[in-house]
């Protein structure tokens, strides 16, 4: 069965600033389609949402997946509603594991 996903507007922001980065260390073409891709793969957990890894310890239902190891994607699943928020793209080593419990607040 297929889950609807949704992005979360951080997790929106968080596109926009690492399709900046790229423009402004490479191109305009090569920055949006790394976001697309990035988005279409976001855009697949709706028919595999349970993949990636559970990290319960940093947010109660919380999965981190990575896009071509360069970019870590934090989600929530809910089987019940049929759904999976996208909480959270970070890319190049952030720390996510810092910034994830300040994002579930607010």
């Amino acid at each position: 069965m297929s889950h609807t996903v949704r992005f979360a507007p951080q997790a929106l922001a968080q596109l926009d600033t690492i399709e900046d980065y790229i423009l402004h260390a490479g191109s305009p073409r090569t920055a949006a389609r790394y976001v697309e891709a990035i988005v279409s793969y976001c855009e697949s957990l709706a028919t595999f949402p349970h993949r990636g890894m559970q990290r319960d310890d940093l947010l109660p239902g919380l999965r981190i997946t990575n896009y071509r190891h360069s970019a870590v994607i934090a989600f929530l699943v809910d089987d019940e509603a049929k759904s999976v928020s996208i909480i959270g793209v970070f890319y190049g080593g952030q720390d996510y594991e810092a910034v994830l419990p300040d994002l579930s607040d607010g």
